[in-house]
């Protein structure tokens, strides 16, 4: 049996249309935040006497947060300065809910946990979050995934600005409700990892208390290829670029075991690089990151990599190790780092770069790191570069990475481990009961898999329409649509075609409700519906868009004056084709009445008018 090119499982953290998960607190976000409660925190042991090294690469930061609170909000338990209240029972059932529905086993008793977050993503440096069901499953083209937990957990404040010495985080999303789902490590190909995400959605939907819209639902992806290492992906919003991260990360790892297979070919170990001053070779350069930093009564700093040469940015762009170093550099407040594979460029002239090659003694197989910045940045930043210039001779280093909206990610912690988890003390334990259990099952919503049997059965739609309508998660949309306009086939057709390239979140479900009242009041024809959706993606409302579309309905008397003129023009054409001429006609009618009647509508004018021509 062949190894597997990819092995990847993924964590999706759902929120809850619920009330904060430990207080009464609505849990609604807020444009605007006010106040300023100002906090730094610092690791803390676990229960073994252990330090979270993510924990400790975070603090090293030296970051301070400011918190903003929303207006008529008071609860002291978001600033972590009152004791948690009883657990959600609505957040609650809904977690035993989906364990019931994807035929996980239950926790007899439940205990909260406090796992160390110390980025300021919580004001009290931990979330607390507990272990609900475990061994459960889904089937996804024949083949089952296992659901290796699911959990129950707080949501993190929201990020709302950030500079290298301060974040600014709003409260109003800490606390909510948040349900996560960790999978086994089963999926093979990348478009498997989206399918398995899409089929855990859909399951959550179906249990109508959860959140919707952009960041509602985030994706962790952990990731493997033979010889490489795991690597986590965190917060993926956007399920069609799950196989472009997952894709790109297969590409990440080759390259960097390509990178060590080098570095062992030349005979390269881990060393300890010493950073040396070279501000004052460097006080003439022309470069603009340069002069700005010595400006600011900065230092060049600068470190030799034996044995590195052409890896850092090499092989026409295929060995691109500088980057990774770069992205940790970054960590430390430095804007880059500067590197002899991409020199001279930025302003760097090449008698810069010969002489700090001359100064370290380089031959063909070394290379060069530079750093400008304020000294301690500096130092730091080559610091954690030249560390990972290690990791490369050892391999793939285990790191959790942000996703980028182009598909690729970037460098953002180490891969934290079991010594962040500590017992929580002030969350007493809760007993999972039969009872509560057999209520649970006795009242389990529908599967997707039923909900499309259904929207083929009630509307007549076919099965294929009615599976892609519950994937994209609009079967709620499509039969309030259906119920009050009787209009399923138009609205099927719609939400599976055009609809579905839109941005899911572009066009509220109310909004799409008003365009189909409209359309059944004869404001506009069906074949309108493709642009309206465009004008209501960008913005406007339905009579903004029916009006700069200029799509007002007209009568029968008025469509039949414009068709008699277009025939009239034609017609030559027409007393040569005959009825024949109603197809090739069809275009100019419908842009000239562009979507202001329906097409059959518009054809039996133009078969009227032809035959008032030729007799």
């Amino acid at each position: 049996m062949s190894e597997r090119e990819l092995t990847c499982g993924i964590e999706i953290h759902q929120q809850l249309d619920t009330k904060k998960l430990f207080c009464n607190c609505e849990s609604t976000l807020c444009d605007e935040g006010y106040g300023a409660v100002y906090r730094k925190l610092r690791p803390t042991v676990s229960e073994l006497g252990e330090m979270d090294k993510a924990a400790l690469v975070q603090h090293g930061k030296d970051v301070f947060f400011t918190y903003q609170s929303c207006k008529g909000s008071s609860c002291l338990g978001e600033l972590d300065e009152e004791p948690p209240g009883p657990l959600n029972k609505d957040a609650m059932e809904t977690a035993l809910t989906f364990s019931t529905m994807i035929n996980a086993d239950m926790i007899d008793e439940v205990h909260y946990m406090r796992k160390m977050a110390i980025d300021g993503s919580n004001t009290s440096g931990f979330q607390r979050t507990a272990l609900f069901s475990t061994g459960g499953y889904v089937e996804v083209g024949g083949k089952k995934i296992g659901i290796l937990s699911v959990c129950l957990e707080e949501d993190s404040a929201r990020k709302v600005e950030a500079t290298a010495e301060e974040t600014v985080y709003r409260m109003d999303r800490l606390g909510v409700p948040l349900i996560e789902v960790a999978t086994a490590p089963d999926m093979e190909t990348p478009e498997e990892v989206m399918e398995v995400a899409l089929k855990i959605g859909n399951i959550f939907r179906a249990t109508k208390r959860v959140k919707r819209g952009i960041g509602t639902i985030r994706e962790d992806l952990n990731i493997s290829i033979p010889g490489g290492a795991r690597v986590e992906i965190k917060g993926a919003q956007e399920l069609r670029l799950l196989p472009d991260y997952v894709r790109n990360e297969m590409e990440r790892q080759k390259m960097l075991i390509r990178v060590k297979d080098i570095l062992i070919q030349r005979g390269v170990g881990p060393s300890e690089f010493s950073l040396e001053d070279v501000t004052e070779m460097f006080s003439k350069s022309a470069s603009k990151v340069i002069k700005g930093a010595l400006a600011e009564k900065g230092k060049v700093i600068a470190v030799k990599l034996p044995g590195f040469a052409g890896l850092l940015n090499g092989d026409n762009g295929k060995l691109r190790l500088g980057s990774e170093m770069a992205q940790y550099a970054r960590t430390r407040g430095v804007k880059g780092i500067f590197h002899s594979d991409e020199l001279p460029n930025y302003g760097i002239e090449q008698e810069y770069v010969d002489s700090l090659k001359a100064h370290f003694g380089l031959s063909s197989e070394d290379a060069f790191v530079i750093c400008a910045a304020k000294e301690k940045r500096a130092v730091d930043a080559l610091r954690v570069s030249v560390e990972r210039a290690n990791q490369a001779i050892i391999g793939v280093p285990n790191e959790t990475r942000d996703p980028l909206p182009d598909g690729t990610t970037r460098y953002s912690r180490p891969l934290p481990g079991a010594a962040r988890m500590y017992p929580e003390t002030d969350v007493p334990p809760i007993s999972i009961t039969d009872d509560m259990l057999d209520r649970i099952r006795n009242n389990l919503p529908e599967f997707p898999e039923e909900i499309a049997k259904r929207l083929v059965s009630t509307y007549g739609i076919n099965a294929q329409q009615a599976n892609q309508i519950v994937r994209q998660g609009r079967d709620e949309l499509f039969v309030k649509i259906s119920e009050e306009t009787g209009m399923a086939g138009i609205a099927a057709t719609l939400i599976t075609t055009a609809y579905a390239e839109l941005d899911p979140h572009a066009i509220p479900d109310e909004r799409m409700l008003e365009t189909f009242r409209l359309l059944k009041a004869n404001r506009f024809s069906k074949e309108a519906l493709p642009s309206i959706l465009k004008e209501l993606a960008g913005g406007s409302d339905v009579e903004g868009a029916i009006c700069k579309l200029g799509l007002e309905a007209v009568g029968c008397d008025e469509a039949s004056e414009m068709i008699a003129k277009i025939v009239k023009e034609r017609e030559d054409f027409v007393r040569s084709k005959g009825l024949d001429a109603i197809g090739p006609l069809m275009g100019p009618v419908m842009a000239a009445l562009r979507g202001k009647i329906d097409g059959k509508q518009a054809n039996d004018l133009l078969a009227a008018e032809i035959k008032k021509l030729i007799g």
